[in-house]
């Protein structure tokens, strides 16, 4: 396989080729996970690959350095949100260069750091580490960070557990030892359909998934009393939110059928599950009843989707002071969108943020990194490969 030989530097130039992989959530990520792999394997580094059920998708687990002792993992999930719908004035999956920034899907979030991880590497494999990198780079990110963990299971059972994670989720570089945690749930309404002229006789699935989504939002206000309240956070507390409802076939049809999704993100030290469990309870003694008194074949049911703990390092841990080492600040702050570091954390792995690039531009269309901030990332892995070398 090829490699880009550019007059750029070589984060800009691995970039186009990370970018150039249309690796949507809903498709596989193999064509890139096997180029990172090739690559890999030029400078001599093994890869271990972790695939899902299917083996469409893989996550990609590579040590440099000594093997006998816990390393520091760079961590970054190969996946991109979908373009559907979004007005594009570039092509997504090709870099795009103009004034001084670089378009693509995926560029802030997050193979931006990716690529640059990827342009250390070199340097990495010629040196003689005193303490091992790792490199992690998963899938399904996007959906509830429900890819990586195949790969925490098997780093759970191995005598020498890495040491740290560091994270490179688009930061602008500032540490990050903060975020939300998050569930995906989905509530099913199912009614009792009918002629519209008839409505009374029928069981109406929207209408009652509408006094559930009103529900949602009652919690929501309580959640935001000042009580409640991480003013580290922004917003400074757990919200509460439906982002998507299907159901009905017809207008003269009394519906049968609606379901919709919501999310909990919710600051540390707060359970999200007593939401999903207070929306249960408030549809078993308020919603079916109801529902019931008119047609007993009708119910409620929620089921979580997907979750993720949140993240609060220590300020004082040795995580931390690394972090502010390599990142250049200690001014350590947090960020309202989740990443996989609750789960490292909670595998018994320290977990850090820090990456190139901006959150406000990821999910968009026109999706951006500027050169500068691929190189200062590229500075960042430049003072953490002196650390793995003196150590």
């Amino acid at each position: 396989m090829e490699f880009p030989v550019t007059s750029e530097s070589a984060s800009v130039g691995l970039l186009e080729q990370l970018v150039g992989f249309p690796t949507v959530s809903r498709d596989s990520n193999l064509a890139l996970i096997s180029f990172v792999a090739d690559y890999l394997r030029g400078f001599g580094i093994a890869s271990e690959l972790f695939h899902n059920k299917e083996r469409t998708k893989a996550n990609l687990f590579a040590t440099i350095g000594p093997g006998d002792r816990g390393g520091i993992v760079l961590s970054g999930h190969t996946d991109v949100v979908p373009v559907d719908g979004q007005n594009w004035s570039v092509d997504p999956f090709r870099l795009t260069r103009r004034d001084g920034r670089l378009y693509g899907r995926g560029t802030a979030d997050m193979k931006g750091f990716i690529a640059s991880v990827l342009a250390t590497v070199p340097a990495l494999a010629r040196e003689d580490l005193a303490v091992p990198v790792h490199l992690a780079f998963s899938y399904d990110e996007e959906i509830g960070c429900v890819g990586v963990g195949s790969l925490l299971e098997e780093l759970q059972t191995r005598a020498n557990k890495p040491r740290l994670c560091l994270i490179g989720e688009p930061s602008e570089l500032r540490p990050i030892l903060g975020h939300k945690g998050k569930i995906a749930a989905r509530c099913r309404v199912r009614g009792f359909a009918c002629h519209s002229a008839h409505s009374p006789s029928g069981v109406n699935a929207i209408e009652y998934a509408a006094r559930l989504i009103a529900q949602l939002g009652r919690i929501g206000e309580r959640l935001a009393q000042p009580g409640l309240r991480d003013t580290r956070f922004d917003p400074p507390f757990s919200t509460v939110q439906t982002g998507l409802i299907k159901g009905g076939t017809a207008l003269n049809i009394v519906p049968a059928e609606c379901e919709f999704d919501f999310e909990v993100r919710a600051v540390p030290g707060f359970d999200p599950e007593r939401v999903v469990a207070e929306l249960r309870d408030h549809a078993a003694t308020e919603v079916e009843p109801r529902m019931r008194a008119v047609q007993a074949d009708t119910g409620v049911s929620v089921d979580v989707v997907a979750s993720y703990p949140a993240l609060a390092t220590d300020a004082h841990s040795e995580a931390a002071r690394l972090l502010a080492d390599w990142s250049g600040s200690a001014e350590f702050g947090t960020v309202a969108f989740g990443s996989e570091g609750g789960l490292y954390d909670r595998a018994g792995i320290p977990a850090v943020v820090c990456g190139p690039g901006s959150m406000d531009q990821g999910h968009k269309p026109d999706e951006f990194i500027t050169v500068d901030q691929l190189a200062r990332c590229d500075a960042m892995l430049a003072r953490l490969a002196r650390y793995l070398r003196h150590a």
